[in-house]
């Protein structure tokens, strides 16, 4: 015995088997006009940043090397990152680590008169008194204004 499929049924299986094999550009293409949202180009280490400079500031020192460092990590071209962790590791006593961070921003920046004062004020703080004096010297040098770099060389002849 034959079953047969009801008619209804039968038109729907045909017309789907139609209708599914063919294609009609002009009226199934979406031609609306979007725009692409362009992502924001965000440095991700501006945070950590801020937060090291604000504890620098506080003179938690410990706490300002970790966010510089950490800014560093995120963006190692950032020459305020590696200053503020080259003057954090002053702070800390650690003249190893502060070296190696003076050795990384004068790559990323060039030698510049304020990382020169900084690289002078190190040496200050080790007790380097005529490396110190030759660096501070050379910063006054080619500043402009001079006023940070005579603090430190007075602190320099004070001690």
């Amino acid at each position: 015995m034959r079953h047969r499929l009801p008619t209804a049924a039968a038109a729907l299986a045909a017309v789907l088997m139609i209708t599914g094999c063919t294609t009609n550009n002009n009226n199934n293409v979406d031609t609306t006009k979007t725009t692409a949202i362009q992502p924001t180009a965000k440095d991700v280490s501006a945070a950590d940043l801020a937060e090291g400079k604000a504890q620098f500031r506080e003179a938690n020192f410990g706490l300002a090397e970790q966010h510089f460092r950490k800014a560093v990590e995120l963006k190692a071209d950032n020459a305020e990152a590696w200053m503020g962790l080259a003057a954090s590791y002053d702070e800390l006593g650690r003249f190893d680590f502060a070296d190696r961070a003076y050795a990384q921003l004068l790559r990323v920046a060039g030698r510049k008169p304020q990382i020169v004062n900084n690289m002078g004020y190190s040496q200050l703080l080790r007790g380097n008194k005529q490396k110190a004096r030759a660096l501070l010297l050379e910063a006054k040098a080619h500043m402009a204004d001079p006023t940070v770099v005579d603090a430190n060389l007075a602190l320099l002849n004070k001690s």
